[in-house]
């Protein structure tokens, strides 16, 4: 098969393509890798598996490629479920007893996990034992099962929301994902855009790169954006193109989509600037309240244009300059 024909079949898999297969090219968040080499190499050095371990942040900052990393780096078989899959006691039982020792399991978003599977987890993490009731009532009895030795890597996106008692269970550490440097976003550009095969000059990077929102995943869809509307128009990938191929997309100089500059607004125009209450956002720009606050607020907060107060959302004055409205501080 032709490199051409090769890059071809991967364009099903973009996403999967574009994941760092190694080390060296995970780029960004260097004080977690550091630690993960110490956790990984001090566990092979005593032939155990590695402890398990909670990753949590912001959608697309890489919690997923990091397991799937550290499964690559120590030779290890990988299990991916998310919590939501994980309905019933059953269906962990079914997982867990298929391992085999050394085995890695991943539950994404293992906030949504089922607080009954949750409580059955906590003997698996800490003992390797699997207790299972069989029966109901009085004939009801208890079953425990030995788990071969394996570690559990879990995402989330909401840490609040997990248990006191699950978090505690992560022996290995648990690491928050910080969001990316401008520079770091060019250098998964660059790799990207080298991997898909696309030319891209140092202002064409620069453009896309301030719009992904310090998301690696956010950078990758822009990028192929790109590609895609120079591809269609017969047009070089540079400046002007980005700009023209965002523009279509309703992506603004600072990364902001209509849907950002909506909710601002909204809290602008209805609410005198804020402070307004997630729910009553929520209801007036039609967005689901987990959106707004797991997508959109992280970003408007990180860049200054959005204050998360005890009272509620307010507009900054950046906001309101940069939605081109006049300031008032009617917060007090």
């Amino acid at each position: 098969m032709s490199s051409k024909d090769k890059t071809a079949k991967d364009e099903g898999f973009l996403d999967q393509t574009l994941r760092p297969n190694v080390w060296v090219d995970y780029i960004g968040q260097e004080n977690i890798k550091a630690n993960l080499k110490i956790l990984l190499t001090a566990a092979e050095e005593r032939s155990h598996p590695a402890e398990h371990i909670l990753f949590y942040g912001p959608p697309g900052l890489g919690k997923t490629t990091l397991a799937h990393l550290i499964a690559k780096e120590t030779k290890r078989q990988i299990k991916i479920t998310s919590g939501p899959a994980i309905e019933k006691v059953g269906d962990l039982a079914s997982i867990l007893t298929n391992l085999t020792p050394g085995d890695i399991v991943f539950i994404d978003e293992i906030h949504r996990l089922n607080k009954m599977v949750e409580e059955v987890l906590y003997p698996a993490m800490e003992s390797g034992v699997l207790d299972i009731i069989i029966g109901k009532g009085p004939s009801a009895r208890t079953i425990q099962l030995e788990l071969p030795p394996f570690t559990l890597i879990a995402a989330t996106t909401r840490i609040a929301l997990l248990s006191s008692p699950l978090r505690s269970r992560f022996s290995g550490g648990v690491f928050r994902l910080e969001f990316y440097a401008h520079d770091e976003i060019k250098k998964i550009l660059t790799r990207s855009g080298n991997i898909l095969d696309i030319e891209l000059s140092d202002d064409a990077l620069d453009e896309i790169a301030k719009r992904a929102r310090f998301t690696p995943r956010t950078a990758n869809y822009l990028l192929k954006r790109c590609r895609d509307y120079a591809q269609v128009n017969k047009v070089p990938i540079s400046k002007d193109s980005v700009k023209r191929a965002l523009g279509l997309l309703e992506i603004d100089e600072l990364g902001l989509s209509s849907s950002d500059r909506r909710i601002m607004e909204t809290i602008i125009s209805k609410f005198s600037g804020g402070p307004v209450g997630l729910k009553t956002i929520a209801a007036a720009t039609s967005e689901e309240e987990a959106t707004i606050e797991e997508v959109v607020e992280p970003y408007l907060i990180q860049l200054g244009l959005l204050d998360r107060t005890t009272r509620g959302r307010v507009v900054t004055k950046k906001g309101y300059e940069h939605l081109g409205y006049d300031y008032e501080n009617t917060s007090n």
